[in-house]
């Protein structure tokens, strides 16, 4: 097994072609394809099969294809460290963001690091805080932001700020961030939630037993971006942070403003690898994120935050 069968499997599985991956490889595709059969012989296993769609990963094949890019991003990382300018700091960092940050924070990270890092190769990925969690158990993520978490065996925790949960409506219910709304209140209207076991669905339904109040639920979904849409539409309310919906009340598309009796509040933390080194290039992202975050709470850029 050697490094250009692991490219050839990861880049056929991706663009589902020998052909294409031949392309994208440099090679011609007999050698891609010598490259996918040798390692099959090695392994004793199929990796791919022929579908009217193209080539797709086998059962063992798509096992192969995940630890093969883990160890192909490894190896970047390692390439990014060892060859570094006299005094520069240089690496991949791969960065969580929470859905409902992202248009706060990823930008000004990504030029803050451009401007003083430029050794460092920063990518972001967003999601849910427990999909991000399960990426930085996996080792897909150096750290990310994520909320209502203590430290584990296998995760270090620092609390950044809490932060208060929105009821979020259509633009015609005019409510105001400056009038808090009763939970009762907003569980009278139909409400477009996330999936039950998801963390932020977790406290709403522990709201929702403190209000003595009971949920008509209509729609579950894991994309914050739906939520809003189907608020939009007129298909119910929403529960979020006040920042995933601060763009849209200023445009006037929808209405929003926090829940009280009871209030409802999430912590966001920062979470890295408890095992192995820290990076150098991590430990300068780090800062970075923390920094942007303490200067959107103390700026008033971030609603009904509080910092820890």
């Amino acid at each position: 097994m050697d490094i250009r069968q692991l490219r050839a499997v990861v880049t056929v599985a991706e663009v589902g072609s020998v052909t294409r991956a031949a392309e994208l490889l440099h090679l011609v595709q007999p050698a891609v394809t010598r490259q996918i059969r040798t390692l099959e012989q090695e392994l004793g296993v199929d990796l791919f099969e022929r579908t009217g769609q193209g080539m797709r990963p086998t059962q063992a094949g798509a096992v192969m294809v995940e630890r093969a890019r883990r160890a192909l991003n490894e190896l970047e990382r390692a390439r990014a460290e060892v060859q570094p300018a006299p005094g520069e700091v240089t690496g991949i960092v791969t960065v969580g963001l929470l859905e409902s940050t992202s248009d706060l924070l990823a930008e000004p990270l990504v030029t803050t690091l451009a401007r003083d890092r430029p050794g460092i190769e920063l990518r972001l990925m967003t999601a849910y805080s427990g999909h991000l969690q399960r990426w930085l158990d996996d080792g897909d993520l150096d750290l990310t932001l994520l909320y209502n978490l203590d430290s584990t065996p296998s995760l270090n925790v620092r609390p950044l700020l809490r932060e208060r949960l929105w009821a979020v409506a259509p633009a015609s219910a005019g409510l105001d961030g400056g009038r808090p709304v009763p939970f009762a209140e907003a569980a009278r209207h139909p409400l477009i939630a996330p999936a039950s076991g998801h963390a932020l669905r977790s406290l709403v339904d522990a709201a929702a037993v403190r209000a003595g109040s009971a949920l008509d639920v209509v729609v579950q979904t894991n994309s914050m971006r739906v939520q809003k849409q189907l608020v939009r539409a007129g298909h119910g309310w929403t529960v979020l942070p006040g920042l995933g919906v601060a763009t849209d009340v200023a445009r006037g598309t929808l209405s929003a403003a926090p829940l009280a009796e009871p209030e409802v509040w999430r912590s966001v933390v920062l979470g890295t690898p408890r095992s192995g080194r820290t990076p150098p290039a991590v430990d300068v992202v780090a800062r970075a994120l923390v920094r942007l975050v303490e200067s959107a709470v103390t700026e008033g850029t971030w609603p009904s935050a509080h910092l820890t």
